[in-house]
C-alpha cells in the first residue's frame, strides 16, 4: 500500500524548454490524482535554472496545457531559478558539515579524465582527486566547483513504490558537482532543496530519473532531511514498442487540442497509459480520483496508440459529452470556418443537428467541419464533388422539377418530407439517388452529410428552398 503521511504533497516539476509533452502530462496527471485521492496538495515547480533554454513561451504552454487538462495546482508556482541563493546556502552548509569539498580540476584535467576512462572502457566518472586535498594545493586562477562527498562504501537503496527495491553500489556513484565554478547551483542540488522546502512527500516521475534518485537520496541523508517516497513510472513507447517519437504521437498537449481531441478524452487516455482499474476503459475524473493508487501502475512501458485515442474520443463525443459541451468546444472552430459569429438561433440549430453529425466524426475538427454548412451564409461554397453531382446530366432539371413539390409541402417534418420526395421520384420514374445526391449538394455544399431528410427539416423550409434556388440560377 502507498505510505500515506499526515499530509500528502506531490509536485510536477517541468523544465520550460518546450511544450507540455505527453509524458510530462501523464506525470502531472498521476501526481495530481495521488494528491486528490488522499486529500493532499499538488504543487507546481518550474525548473528554469537552464537560463539559455528556458522561455516564458514554454512556461505559458505548460500552464495552458495543464489548465486544458483540468489539472489545477495548489498554492503559488515555485520558480526554481528564483531560489538559487537558498541552493547556494545549502551547498555551503554541506561544505561546512564535511559532506562536500572544493574541487580545483582544470577543464584540461577533466577532459583527460574522460578520455582515459573511455580508452580503458570504464564508466566516465570523476576520480575524486580533490576529495581529500587541501585548497592550499589549488592551482592559481582556477575557480573551484563544490562537489558532494558521496559515500564510497556500502550501497544506496531506493524502495520504489512502482519498481520495488532498487540498489546501487556507492562506489559506482562519483562525487557530483553541487555548485559550478561560476557559483550557480546544479539541478541535482536544486531539486533536493526545493523538494524539502516545499514539503514534498511523494515524487512520481519517469523511470529515466531513477538513477537521479540514488544521488538525491544521499543528499537528503547528509542533510538529515526526511526522504520522499519515490514512484518511478515506466516511459511511454510508440505502438510499435520503439521509443516514443513524433511519428507515434509525441506531440505537445496543445497539438491534441488543435487536432480536435476533448481534454477529458486525453486525460482518460493518459490515465490508462500504464495504470489500470480492471477492464474499465472510460473513467471519469471523479472515478479516477476515487480509484487511483500507485499500486495500479505497471512496471512495463505503455504504448501510445493513436487509433485507440481516436476510438476513445469517439466514445466521449457520441456517448458521454453533452451536445452543449460539444458546441462549446467546436464553436470557435465553426465560426472560423464560416467567417462570422453564430447567433443564438445558429447555436440552437447546431445543438439539434449534433446527434446526427457526431455519429460520423472522430474529433471536434471533423464535427465542426461537418456542422458548418448548417449555419453558412448563402450562397454556399461548393466542394468539387458537390459541383460534380450538380453538373451531372439532369441533376439541376430534377431539382427544378422537385422544387414546386417542396414549396407545396406543408408538413416540414423529416418523415413527411421523405414521403413527399419518394412519392415524387416514383411518379417521375427516377431512382432516389438521382434526386437525393444533387439535393444534398445544393443544401450542404458537399457530397456527404447526415440523412438528407434530416437536413431538410433542420434547415427549415425557407432556407432549404432558397439554397436549392441558388443552384438553379
Amino acid at each position: 500500500m502507498t505510505p500515506v503521511p499526515t499530509k500528502m504533497i506531490t509536485r510536477f516539476a517541468p523544465s520550460p524548454t518546450g511544450f507540455l509533452h505527453i509524458g510530462g502530462a501523464r506525470t502531472a496527471l498521476f501526481n495530481w490524482l495521488l494528491a486528490r485521492h488522499f486529500g493532499g496538495q499538488f504543487l507546481l515547480r518550474i525548473e528554469d535554472t537552464d537560463r539559455k533554454r528556458s522561455t516564458q513561451e514554454a512556461v505559458d504552454a505548460i500552464l495552458e496545457g495543464m489548465s486544458w487538462l483540468g489539472l489545477d495546482h495548489d498554492g503559488d508556482i515555485v520558480y526554481q531559478y528564483s531560489r538559487r541563493e537558498r541552493h547556494v546556502e545549502i551547498a555551503e552548509q554541506l561544505l561546512a558539515m564535511g559532506h562536500a569539498y572544493y574541487c580545483y580540476c582544470t577543464p584540461e584535467e577533466l577532459t583527460e579524465m574522460r578520455e582515459t576512462a573511455r580508452a580503458e572502457g570504464r564508466p566516465i566518472r570523476y576520480d575524486g582527486r580533490w576529495r581529500d586535498r587541501s585548497p592550499a594545493d589549488a592551482p592559481p586562477n582556477t575557480p573551484p566547483v563544490i562537489r558532494f562527498k558521496s559515500p564510497r562504501d556500502g550501497e544506496t537503496l531506493i524502495t520504489d513504490l512502482v519498481q520495488g527495491d532498487v540498489r546501487v553500489n556507492n562506489n559506482e556513484l562519483d562525487d557530483m558537482v553541487l555548485l559550478r565554478a561560476d557559483g550557480s547551483p546544479t539541478y541535482m542540488l536544486s531539486v533536493v532543496v526545493d523538494d524539502h522546502d516545499m514539503g514534498i512527500t511523494h515524487i512520481v516521475r519517469g523511470d529515466d530519473h531513477l538513477t537521479n534518485a540514488f544521488r538525491q537520496k544521499q543528499i537528503f541523508i547528509a542533510l538529515g532531511w526526511d526522504i520522499p517516497e519515490y514512484a518511478h513510472i515506466p516511459l511511454i513507447h510508440g505502438s510499435d514498442g520503439a521509443k516514443l517519437s513524433k511519428r507515434h504521437g509525441a506531440l505537445g498537449v496543445d497539438a491534441y487540442r488543435d487536432m480536435g481531441y476533448l481534454p477529458e478524452t486525453l486525460r482518460n487516455y493518459l490515465l490508462r497509459l500504464g495504470w489500470a482499474h480492471g477492464d474499465d476503459e472510460v473513467i471519469t475524473k471523479e472515478q479516477a480520483i476515487e480509484w487511483f493508487s500507485v499500486e495500479g501502475i505497471g512496471k512495463s512501458p505503455s504504448r501510445f496508440d493513436m487509433a485507440k485515442l481516436d476510438h476513445l474520443n469517439g466514445l466521449y463525443m457520441r456517448d458521454i459529452a453533452s451536445n452543449h459541451r460539444l458546441l462549446d468546444v467546436m464553436l470557435p472552430k465553426i465560426e472560423a470556418i464560416v467567417g462570422h459569429n453564430l447567433s443564438a438561433a445558429d447555436k440552437e440549430l447546431i445543438i439539434k443537428a449534433i446527434d446526427g453529425l457526431k455519429l460520423r466524426a472522430k474529433n471536434i475538427n471533423e464535427l465542426a467541419q461537418s456542422a458548418a454548412f448548417y449555419v453558412a451564409k448563402r450562397p454556399l461554397v461548393m466542394n468539387e464533388k458537390a459541383l460534380n453531382l450538380l453538373d451531372k446530366e439532369d441533376s439541376r432539371l430534377n431539382l427544378a422539377t422537385l422544387l414546386p413539390v417542396l414549396e407545396r409541402q406543408a408538413d416540414w417534418q423529416e418523415g413527411a418530407i421523405e414521403a413527399a420526395v419518394k412519392d415524387f421520384v416514383e411518379k417521375e420514374a427516377l431512382k432516389l439517388g438521382k434526386v437525393a445526391q444533387p439535393l444534398r449538394a445544393a443544401l450542404t455544399g458537399s457530397n456527404s452529410s447526415p440523412g438528407i431528410f434530416e437536413v431538410l427539416e433542420l434547415l427549415g423550409k425557407e432556407e432549404s428552398i432558397a439554397r436549392i434556388k441558388d443552384q438553379l440560377l
